[in-house]
């Protein structure tokens, strides 16, 4: 008998059966090493538009955790998107390497500067620590396919690094926005620095709230307020949760646009809020009788005796004072709180700040001299006690400014630092300008980071650290300014810096660089690590890309991509940097993604045990999946991940690939060179099909210009499961495995699938680049220029279709229907083992009938009939169709013997003797060259 299966065109293909991503992509990613991908990307696309793209860098310390994974992901795809909208697009990544959290662990180490190191070889251990972080975190990133140019990243501690942001600081205090000053500023113990706004985190720490009385001063301005209450004693009654802050209080601030009770409590007279009498009354525990009120302005210049230091303060109006809590009275120190320093410098109040860098009291310092921050507040209310001046002591629990490190409370404390003032020279307006003229996405970013540019105060620029790009200034010693030619002098260290490394600047004096050391002083301190990041997008390009600057300055970017915290983070430094140097944002546009939760929507958290890591990820289902999952999530919010989400990334992951397997395998033995068929012989059903990809094409542009990533994965999913998957691969089975080889007919089919494949390997590449780069080296033609280098393949155009394809794939939808009620009864088993009469009238009765015999290959059953819908069987299914269309269905298992070669059950099955297994059409297609070819389908 002859073996009919040897004349089918089974599918072969290199491409495995299995993903085994977990163990085939290190194989990939040790050759895309081994061939320097992406130089040999980057050389296909010079010439093209450059994409520019500035890395926000992580901080070189510790394993990557998956919301570094979720940040590089994004970046990666957004950067292989520009590369297919047709630019040349880098990415050097970067690292952020100076600062105290690697001080800290070189001190776990080697002790505290002084103890075993001095301060150079200490910055040498720093140095090396960094370099040791960088090097693990790079094998993790590129492990997760991210294609970048690791072997040319910027770090801030690269000697030109370091010397191009002392040429930014110059550029900076050129247009005079650098300034002294001795204010407030977020001040950690543990530290024993000024922290930065984004270095500060807000977490619940329980406080002493204690409400405490200011007698006020029995004078004339008092009487002309009070008039006869003037003789008894009355009380400023004010609210603090920090004690320990009363020894350097020197006013008190009042709402001005509020008034004033004076109210009786049994024998006292307290001065509070009118609004607030009533809940201060429940609150204090006791029966507040107002007496009369006054406007805020009436109690501005009087007088109160400080609780318990030999001074007098002044009553003072506030914008800041609210009534959201407290007594409408507040208590007023300007060294330790932002709002008291600018109300104080309005009223000329003394900036004294009690508390030394070490947080412990100075001398002379009443009730706390020599006591500790942390020990002042006990010591503080038993000398409110002692005085009666305590009305009423608790606890509360709220919301405190902690260290982004240590996790401690802060204080505020006034220190002489070194401030980018924000309105000293219009840069906050010009910032808030610049916003404006900035694409957000999410579109809610830019509201929120103009509310906290507008709001925020002057940038302390200045840290006490050794780890650090030093704020290489000097300053004149009695006016505590700096050297008029500091500009000059900030570019001549920069050269030397460049070219010796930052011991150029420590380990010099003010006589090496030709400054009067009698009237200069060296400035110690080192450079806030958010301006070292901040000025990435200068020195990020000088540093790497010096070629890319235009006189020097570097272009702006294209896009900036990093979590929402940056917004009060690298978003801002970048953003007041930038203005500050060019009087523009360095970006043109800003994605902000959200941070990773569980399924609950809960932080990761060791002790929670819902903490996913990457690694673990990547050595299981693979970073492909990984990817799948990041597409897949809608960043501009939270971004939840599990075990089982992961399970379902890996089996959509699975759907995909496996698409990709069925085009592969069936485009065995295709060389697009000799068997491409012209658009105008192509089957209507393959022409339709290369049609319907490009409007997906159109669409995934689009999502992928919107940054929609999860636009991109739904779509691609949908037409991977049920456009191709569900319909148009499944009907081409029957053709690629039955016709002859070189028939019109097969080749017809392969075409189309060749152009579906050069499509869909771009389409996946930004996201499943493992997967892309694997389909495309098996791919047939010419694949010397890798996939990440490609641009949106040009789908031929197809002739107009006179199918009316949309309602023909309805009419599928309503047999496939009635075939599964079939199949689910026991009555068959594919639906080749059914047929199938329509019944319909009118444009689908028309179109039903153009298209034949032919629809049984479209249906994928072995017959299908065409009737009058008058003649529908009481039996038939009815369904309706777009525009109200009928269509009735009825199916019932074929009666009649299998084909061997195509299993299509047809009555001539058996009716030829020397084929007697076969159908007619298998016979002819084994028989004759080039075989039967289908107009439509």
């Amino acid at each position: 008998m002859t073996d009919y299966k040897a004349t089918i065109n089974l599918p072969q293909t290199a491409f495995p059966m299995q993903a085994n991503l977990a163990k085939r992509e290190p194989e990939m990613l040790s050759r895309w090493q081994q061939e320097n991908l992406y130089a040999t990307v980057q050389q296909a696309t010079a010439g093209r538009t450059p994409f520019w793209f500035v890395d926000g860098p992580p901080y070189a310390n510790g394993d990557i955790h998956i919301g570094h994974a979720v940040n590089k992901v994004l970046k990666d795809i957004v950067v292989k998107a520009a590369r297919l909208d047709g630019h040349h697009a880098v990415f050097t990544p970067g690292w952020d390497c100076h600062g105290l959290p690697i001080e800290l662990q070189v001190e776990k180490k080697y002790g505290k500067v002084g103890e075993r190191l001095d301060a150079k070889a200490f910055r040498a251990k720093c140095r090396e620590y960094a370099s040791e972080q960088i090097a693990r975190q790079r094998a993790d990133f590129e492990r997760l396919g991210v294609l970048a140019d690791w072997d040319r990243p910027y770090l801030t501690m690269q000697p030109a690094f370091e010397a191009e942001q002392l040429r930014c600081l110059a550029r900076i205090v050129e247009n005079g926005h650098v300034v002294r000053g001795f204010k407030p500023v977020h001040w950690c113990l543990d530290c024993g620095s000024s922290l930065a706004e984004a270095e500060v985190e807000y977490q619940d720490k329980q406080s002493h709230s204690i409400y405490v009385k200011f007698a006020a001063v029995a004078d004339a301005a008092l009487r002309r307020v009070f008039g006869a209450h003037a003789d008894q004693p009355l009380e400023f009654l004010i609210w603090t949760t920090t004690p320990w802050t009363l020894p350097a209080n020197r006013a008190i601030a009042v709402g001005p646009e509020l008034s004033y009770a004076l109210v009786r409590a049994a024998d006292e007279y307290l001065i509070v809020a009118a609004d607030l009498v009533e809940p201060l009354s429940e609150r204090l525990g006791l029966a507040l009788e107002t007496v009369m009120t006054v406007a805020a302005a009436a109690l501005e210049h009087l007088k109160a005796r400080h609780p318990f230091a030999e001074r007098e303060v002044p009553v003072i109006l506030g914008e800041h004072v609210t009534l959201d809590a407290g007594t409408g009275l507040v208590h007023t120190a300007p060294a330790h709180g932002q709002e008291d320093y600018a109300v104080g410098q309005r009223y000329g109040l003394a900036v004294d700040n009690p508390v030394g860098a070490n947080g412990v009291f100075v001398d002379g310092t009443p009730v706390v001299a020599g006591q500790h921050v942390r020990k002042a507040d006990a010591l503080v209310i038993e000398a409110l006690k002692a005085g009666e001046r305590l009305l009423k002591h608790a606890t509360i629990t709220h919301s405190y400014p902690h260290c982004w490190r240590h996790k401690t409370p802060l204080i505020f404390r006034a220190t002489p630092q070194w401030f980018v003032s924000m309105d000293a020279n219009g840069l906050r307006e010009a910032a808030v300008r610049a916003i404006e003229q900035t694409q957000w996405i999410p579109g809610w970013g830019e509201s929120r980071i103009r509310e906290m540019v507008a709001g925020r105060p002057d940038w302390c620029i200045s840290r006490q650290r050794y780890w650090g790009v030093p704020l290489a200034l000097f300053v004149d010693r009695q006016t505590q300014t700096m050297h008029p030619q500091t500009a000059q002098m900030l570019r001549q260290i920069a050269d030397r810096v460049e070219q010796q490394g930052l011991e150029a600047w420590f380990g010099s004096t003010p006589d090496d660089w030709g400054v009067d050391a009698q009237r200069y002083e060296k400035c110690q301190d080192t450079l806030d690590v958010w301006f070292d990041s901040g000025v990435a997008h200068q020195c990020a390009f000088k540093s790497v890309h010096a070629d890319a600057l235009v006189d020097g300055v570097a272009p702006q970017a294209d896009i900036y991509l990093e979590g929402s915290d940056q917004h009060r983070g690298w978003f801002q430094s970048s953003l007041l940097t930038s203005v500050a140097m060019q009087g523009r944002a360095p970006y043109k546009a800003v994605l902000t993604h959200g941070f990773t939760v569980d399924e609950q929507g809960r932080k990761m958290s060791k002790s929670l045990g819902n903490v996913v890591a990457p690694q673990q990820v990547t050595k299981t289902l693979g970073a492909d999946v990984l990817r799948l999952w990041v597409a897949a999530s809608d960043y501009s919010g939270e971004i939840a991940i599990s075990d089982k989400l992961l399970a379902r990334m890996a089996d959509a992951y699975r759907r995909i690939r496996n698409t990709a397997r069925y085009l592969l395998g069936n485009l065995h033995g295709f060389d697009p060179a000799l068997h491409l068929v012209p658009p105008e012989k192509l089957v209507a059903v393959d022409a339709w099909a290369i049609g319907e990809a490009a409007r997906l094409q159109d669409e995934l542009r689009e999502a992928y210009a919107r940054r929609e990533f999860h636009v991109v994965y739904h779509k691609l999913h949908n037409y991977c499961v049920v456009d191709l998957g569900g319909r148009y691969l499944d009907l081409l089975k029957d053709r690629l495995y039955t016709m002859p080889r070189e028939s019109l007919g097969r080749r017809s089919a392969q075409t189309a699938l060749y152009h579906l494949t050069e499509a869909l390997v771009r389409w996946i590449a930004p996201v499943l680049s493992f997967t892309a780069d694997e389909i495309w080296r098996a791919m047939p033609g010419d694949r010397s220029s890798p996939v990440f280098a490609q641009r949106w393949y040009r789908l031929p155009a197809v002739p107009p279709s006179s199918i009316d394809w949309t309602l023909l794939c309805e009419a599928r939808a309503a047999v496939q229907k009635v075939l599964e009620e079939l199949r689910a009864g026991g009555k068959i088993g594919s639906g080749l083992n059914a047929q199938v009469t329509l019944y319909a009238d009118g444009e689908l009765a028309e179109l039903l009938a153009r298209i034949g015999d032919e629809l049984r290959f479209w249906f994928i059953t072995s017959d299908v009939q065409v009737l009058a819908a008058a003649r529908k069987s009481p039996a038939a299914a009815g369904f309706k169709l777009r525009d109200g269309v009928d269509l009735a269905v009825e199916a019932a298992p074929s009666p009649h013997a299998r084909c061997e070669r195509c299993w299509h059950q047809r009555p001539e099955v058996g009716q030829r003797d020397a084929h007697p297994t076969l159908c007619d059409r298998c016979i002819d297609n084994i028989s004759a060259e080039g075989g039967e070819t289908r107009v439509y389908i």
